[in-house]
């Protein structure tokens, strides 16, 4: 994420409402004021729709917070090891150059400037906290002086400086792009192989050996740079080769676009095994979206602002996979940025901005659409939804955290996504499900262990009450606005309906 994201989704916004396209999604109607609200659940549990493939995940941002000594640093690594996700997402990028570019400078006169003393520290972390789980490493940023520019660009001195302009330019200075490609290679090799040889021949030593699953090409590249599908596609195959060169075995995430509905031509052009040099993997592609309100919307129309947004991003990822079903049906996709950006966030770059503390109803909002949009990317068969992102905050986009940047203690968004990777997960068979209003999305799944669970989330910021049939003495789980920051809530029903709070997430496990 960065500033020109939050302007072309403020562009993108004044385009409309999107439409909606999924079950849970039907034509809304009014209830009678004052009228109690119920919705019946209907499920037809020897009607299976799909085997899901989809692991519930995050993204873990680099910025300052996380850097050690910190008063947050140890409980959001704790916080990380104790999910236990795969396919977590580690990305050093452009608001921190000392933290994410390991070469700042260029070589020149035989000597080189590569730097890893910043960098280390939380990549290290990050390993440690995920071992034993898969891991995507993105380093987002390619060193800006490989890009034409009238002048040299600055960087800060102060490696907890934000600065949004390091990435300037869209022509490397080496049309091969063999420089790009060889400073990847040796940071792959810097992590995986104990260390690399330099520009000059001199070799420089890490100790790392750490198993890194996947490598991902650059970050938001309809953003970064401005690439176009043929340069990021020459580029990527650049990259993957040298990568492979000191590893092999290394796994390749390609893409990572900011807006997806708008690169139709991206996903045409790289898709097309004919496009690449002959061998390249094509392994994995990546996207992003977020929820964003209106500068003038006030929490009663963002509870649709968000769940509409939510509908068009999923008629996108059909429209995708049509086309990855049609060209390159092997390549997996993760969707490693999901979340929501709080108008509040759009004021951060200005003079005076004071951060003012979100509403307990807005996590719950944000948590409620990430758990909707992961439960619609598993009816696609959609491999990996990645929530954004561990830590977030003011003037860093404070809307996204999942953590209290203040406390290092989980928030709403992080106990949701545990609730959700605690109970489901690959291999679960989803179950064909209906409920009576559109308010409230149910899909069941008979888990891998055979056993029977409802995902509930109420999209609207007013109570339910939900029929569930056999659900009487079913334990259920649930976050919702009375639950706060803290874990996850257990009860068992008595009797054959719940209520599900305002924004509530819930799992309902049945005695079956």
């Amino acid at each position: 994420m960065k500033f020109s994201r939050v302007v072309r989704i403020l562009a993108f916004l004044s385009l409309g409402a999107l439409i909606a396209v999924i079950s849970c999604s039907r034509n809304e109607t009014s209830s009678k004021a004052g009228a109690p609200e119920k919705a019946a659940v209907q499920v037809n549990w020897d009607k299976v729709v799909t085997v899901s493939k989809t692991t519930p995940t995050l993204q873990v941002v680099v910025n300052p917070p996380l850097r050690r000594g910190t008063k947050i640093h140890d409980g959001a690594f704790q916080s990380l090891h104790d999910l236990g996700a795969d396919y977590v997402r580690y990305v050093p990028w452009v608001p921190y150059p000392k933290l994410g570019v390991a070469e700042l400078d260029p070589p020149e006169n035989s000597k080189t400037f590569w730097d890893f003393s910043l960098i280390d520290p939380m990549t290290e972390d990050f390993i440690n906290a995920t071992a034993g789980h898969s891991v995507i490493l993105n380093f987002s940023t390619i060193p800006q002086w490989m890009y034409k520019t009238e002048k040299p660009v600055p960087y800060p001195a102060d490696p907890d400086q934000p600065v949004w302009n390091y990435e300037q330019g869209t022509e490397l200075r080496d049309p091969t792009f063999k420089e790009v490609a060889d400073y990847y290679a040796r940071l792959a090799s810097w992590y995986t192989q104990g260390g690399f040889t330099d520009e000059y021949g001199k070799r420089h030593d890490s100790g790392h050996h750490y198993k890194i699953d996947y490598w991902e090409v650059l970050n938001e590249v309809d953003l970064e740079h401005n690439m176009t599908p043929e340069t990021y596609t020459h580029l990527y195959d650049a990259v993957v080769a040298a990568i492979q060169k000191v590893q092999p075995q290394m796994k390749f995430v390609a893409l990572a676009l900011a807006f997806p509905s708008q690169a139709p031509q991206h996903f045409e052009y790289f898709l097309n095994p004919k496009n690449h040099k002959p061998g390249t993997p094509l392994d994995m592609i990546s996207y992003h979206f977020y929820g964003s309100p209106k500068p003038d919307e006030n929490p009663e129309i963002e509870q649709h602002t968000y769940f509409e947004q939510a509908d068009g991003f999923i008629a996108t990822v059909r429209y995708i996979e049509t086309t990855r079903q049609r060209l390159s049906p092997q390549t997996r996709t993760t969707v490693d940025e999901i979340g929501s950006i709080d108008s509040s966030d759009f004021g951060q770059g200005r003079p005076g901005y004071v951060y003012k503390d979100l509403p307990q109803s807005y996590w719950n909002l944000s948590s409620a659409t990430y758990a909707y949009v992961y439960a619609e990317l598993a009816r696609l068969g959609i491999d990996v939804a990645g929530e954004s992102q561990l830590v977030g905050y003011p003037t860093q986009f404070p809307s996204v955290s999942m953590l209290d940047w203040n406390t290092g203690q989980p928030n709403t968004r992080y106990q949701v996504l545990k609730l959700l990777h605690d109970n489901f997960g690959p291999g679960d068979k989803l179950i064909d499900t209906t409920s009576s209003l559109p308010y409230v999305c149910v899909q069941g799944f008979v888990t891998r262990e055979g056993k029977h669970k409802l995902l509930l989330i109420n999209k609207r910021d007013r109570s339910f009450e939900v029929s569930i049939p056999g659900g009487d003495r079913a334990e259920i789980t649930y976050v919702d606005q009375t639950t706060g920051f803290q874990s996850p809530a257990v009860a068992h029903l008595s009797g054959d309906h719940a209520t599900l709070q305002g924004l509530g997430v819930a799992v309902v496990t049945l005695s079956m």
